[in-house]
């Protein structure tokens, strides 16, 4: 990974007229500068500026095709930008790989959750980074530190650490990728739509979790269509449409509506006038 020690960029406004990225004097730790990404002749992302704080839930929200996914797996380092800059704590870098993505801190936790349901917990969250003592696998320093982290998420559902991953529930599923991609010193984690088809006491288990996230400290990017997901979780939002940035500011200057306006028109008239007295949870 090429890594360059360089100042950080200003303070951008966004497109859209409704924000800018983090508070003055505040770095935050990914931040993204003018990125771009074709696939042949198609653009899928123009110009995109985006920050993600640690210690704070953004919400990347837009509609199908607005381009989430591909800036999601350019901060994964699945797809190679462009054009553009990176920078990350405050230093510019250049993510070519997911390999170079995990080795900053960042994880990424899919749709698909991207777990075999023929092992148990604790060889999922193992998973291609298994644990050796003399050459045989260390299954008790690995049982201990799987335990530890379901714990310090308060992942308390689960029957046993040594369960198939078959017999979990959705929410427990989602828990258990949320932990695999924790354990290894994160310090940003991207939800991929966590709480896509579950139940509504799934969907509870799942939000405070990405609360204790940020409780932790951590970076967290969430991408979802569920806006009341959204605003009981997020402290900011950044919206797309077709590729581009139109809106990004905390939660406090937006509700369901504006933000619905952001993603299908691109601009909204709505004007939000401050935190409101939940919070700025609309």
């Amino acid at each position: 990974m090429d890594v360059m020690s360089q100042a950080s960029p200003d303070q951008t406004a966004h497109p859209g007229g409704t924000g800018v990225g983090a508070s003055p004097g505040e770095e935050p730790l990914l931040r993204l500068r003018g990125i771009s990404k074709h696939f042949g002749a198609v653009q899928a992302l123009y110009g995109v500026d985006l920050d993600l704080p640690k210690g704070q839930v953004t919400a990347l929200c837009g509609d199908n095709g607005a381009g989430k996914s591909v800036l999601t797996k350019s901060i994964a380092g699945i797809h190679q930008v462009d054009e553009g800059e990176i920078w990350w704590e405050g230093r510019r870098v250049h993510i070519r790989n997911p390999k170079d993505s995990a080795a900053l801190g960042i994880e990424t936790v899919y749709q698909d959750l991207a777990l075999a349901d023929n092992l148990d917990i604790v060889q999922n969250m193992f998973l291609g980074r298994e644990r050796l003592q003399r050459g045989l696998l260390d299954e008790d320093s690995m049982e201990r530190a799987a335990k530890e982290t379901l714990a310090s998420l308060r992942v308390t559902t689960v029957r046993s650490i040594r369960q198939p991953v078959a017999t979990l529930s959705g929410g427990q599923r989602q828990a258990v990728a949320v932990a695999k991609a924790v354990m290894w010193n994160s310090k940003l984690v991207m939800l991929d739509e966590p709480t896509a088809a579950l139940g509504v006491a799934q969907t509870r288990m799942v939000l405070d979790l990405i609360l204790r996230l940020k409780d932790h400290g951590l970076a967290v990017m969430v991408i979802s269509h569920n806006l009341n997901d959204v605003f009981e979780v997020a402290d900011r939002i950044a919206v797309l449409r077709l590729g581009r940035m139109v809106a990004q500011d905390s939660i406090s200057a937006f509700d369901r509506q504006s933000v619905v306006d952001y993603m299908t028109t691109g601009v909204s008239s709505r004007a939000v006038k401050g935190p409101s007295a939940d919070g700025g949870r609309n």
